[in-house]
């Protein structure tokens, strides 16, 4: 099965990494450089739903601004 996980905005893929560990470390979720297949689901996803969270922060208010 084909890949079809491509970043629209490639250039956005380091400041989207430095988040995650900033969230991370925020939620108490200890990350690591390189493999993380050893955190809990639940783990994951504090991380994760607390990344879509600020991303749709900043995007509304972007579209606010405008």
């Amino acid at each position: 099965m084909a890949n079809n996980n491509h970043k629209v905005v490639p250039q956005a893929a380091n400041a989207i990494d430095k988040m995650k560990y900033e969230i991370a470390s925020q939620v108490g979720v200890n990350l690591k450089n390189g493999y993380n297949g050893d955190i809990t689901a639940r783990d994951a996803g504090k991380v994760g739903g607390n990344i879509t969270k600020k991303l749709i922060e900043m995007a509304e208010k972007q579209l606010t601004n405008k």
